[in-house]
């Protein structure tokens, strides 16, 4: 399969970056409905940009050294929802998740946060890319009617595993020395800021009740 670069940018446009060499094939393109993603995006203020009408998050799921930033390197800011969260990425000047990371760059694996889009031509852009959709979890956590996302509720084992194959490969290409969200010594490239207790119980205070 040909590879691809899909170019991404916050909403304001001032941080730029592309996913670069990327195909069906060297990633996972999912939906996560879990509620610390749906809590992040509520934080962000950017919850009708990002999540789908049952709370949904649609992330790629690929080897940090794809993603170049091309504009904005400076903007690039970085919370834990908790002590030990993940690492969310997003862009200072309007709040655009960028994406995820575990804390230590040893572990080579990003979720890029892409957000939601009406767009026809974007989407097919996106699906050129990236190919479709393979799948949904942590459907538990969705708001709305759940009916139709029983099917969802663990991670399948296909995806898991194809996440394992992933990150052992780009492992063994030394690609966790090649992030752009940690720096040569391994620090991350912003100081995270872990959200209070109040920042916290307001994020999730906004996720939508489910039904």
């Amino acid at each position: 399969m040909a590879l691809a670069t899909l170019p991404l940018q916050c909403a304001c446009g001032a941080t730029r970056w592309v996913a670069r060499d990327v195909s069906a094939t060297r990633g996972n393109h999912v939906v996560c409905y879990c509620d610390d993603c749906q809590a992040f995006a509520h934080h962000l203020g950017r919850a009708e940009r990002i999540l789908d009408d049952h709370g949904g998050s649609e992330i790629f799921q690929v080897s940090p050294p794809s993603v170049v930033f091309e504009a904005g390197v400076d903007r690039i800011a970085c919370i834990r929802l908790k002590p030990g969260g993940l690492l969310r990425w997003y862009a200072s000047c309007c709040r655009t998740p960028i994406g995820n990371t575990l804390a230590s760059r040893q572990v080579p694996f990003v979720g890029l946060v892409l957000l939601r889009s009406d767009s026809a031509p974007e989407l097919r852009a996106r699906e050129a890319a990236l190919g479709p959709v393979r799948g949904a979890f942590n459907a538990r956590f969705a708001v709305g009617d759940r009916s139709q996302l029983a099917a969802y509720d663990r991670v399948p084992v296909s995806l898991f595993a194809r996440l394992l194959r992933i990150m052992v490969a780009a492992r063994l290409r030394g690609d966790h020395a090649r992030s752009p969200f940690f720096t040569a010594a391994g620090a991350p490239v912003a100081t995270p800021h872990v959200l209070t207790a109040d920042e916290l119980a307001a994020a999730r205070a906004a996720i939508a009740p489910t039904s």
